[in-house]
C-alpha cells in the first residue's frame, strides 16, 4: 500500500511531521516503542468505550469490535519487539497531543454532536499515527523496523477511513465535513505548539 500525495490529501493533515522527528526517534528507540505500545492500548480502550456508550448503533458495534482485537494485537506486537531487543516497557506517560485534542471535543449539547466529535477525534489520531508510521517506515536505519512500521501504517489508514465512514453513517455528511475541517485546523495548531520530541509517537 503506497501512501501517495492523493492519499495524503485524503488524510487531510494540514501540517506534516517535522522530518527531524525520525532522527530523534532513532536515538530513543526504547522510549518510542514504549509510547507506541501504550498508544495501541489506548486505541483499543477507546473503541471499547465507544461500543459501550453507543451499543444501540449496530454498525458501530459490529465494525469496531474487530478493531479492539486488532489494536490489542498491535500492543502485543510492540511488546514482543521490546522483549526481542531486551528493552523494557516503561511507564505510561502523559500524552499532551491527545489531551489537547480532548479539550476541543464538545462535552455538552446534542448527543449527535458528541458522537461526531468522538469519532472524528479517533479518525484524526489514526491519521496522524499513519503519517508518523510512514515516516518511521522510510526513515529508520533498521530494515526490520521499517517493514514493521509499514504494516502499522497500512492498518492505521484503514482505521482512519472507518471512523470517518461511521461518522457519515450516523450524521449528515455535510456536517461531518465541516466539523472535520475544524478538527484539522485545530490539530495543526496543536502540532505547531508542541515541542519536537523523539520519545513520543505524537
Amino acid at each position: 500500500m503506497e501512501i501517495s500525495s492523493h492519499t495524503k490529501s485524503i488524510l487531510g493533515l494540514k501540517l506534516p511531521t517535522d522530518p527531524r522527528w525520525v532522527d530523534l526517534a532513532k536515538k530513543s528507540l526504547e522510549e518510542i516503542l514504549t509510547d507506541h505500545a501504550y498508544c495501541e492500548q489506548k486505541a483499543a480502550t477507546s473503541c471499547i468505550s465507544l461500543i459501550q456508550r453507543y451499543s444501540d448503533k449496530d454498525r458501530l458495534v459490529t465494525d469496531l469490535s474487530p478493531v479492539v482485537s486488532e489494536e490489542w494485537g498491535h500492543f502485543r506486537s510492540v511488546l514482543l519487539e521490546l522483549q526481542k531487543r531486551n528493552l523494557k516497557l516503561g511507564r505510561q506517560r502523559k500524552d499532551e497531543y491527545v489531551n489537547q485534542l480532548i479539550q476541543f471535543e464538545k462535552k455538552g449539547g446534542r448527543e449527535e454532536d458528541r458522537l461526531l466529535d468522538k469519532l472524528l477525534m479517533c479518525a484524526l489520531i489514526e491519521a496522524r499515527s499513519c503519517e508518523r508510521f510512514k515516516r518511521l517506515s522510510e526513515g529508520l536505519d533498521d530494515e526490520y523496523l521499517k517493514k514493521f512500521y509499514r504494516k502499522f501504517m497500512e492498518s492505521e489508514a484503514g482505521h482512519y477511513t472507518l471512523f470517518i465512514e461511521l461518522a457519515e453513517t450516523y450524521i449528515d455528511k455535510k456536517k461531518v465535513r465541516i466539523r472535520w475541517l475544524e478538527w484539522l485546523k485545530h490539530e495543526a495548531e496543536i502540532m505547531q505548539q508542541l515541542s519536537l520530541r523523539g520519545d513520543r509517537m505524537h
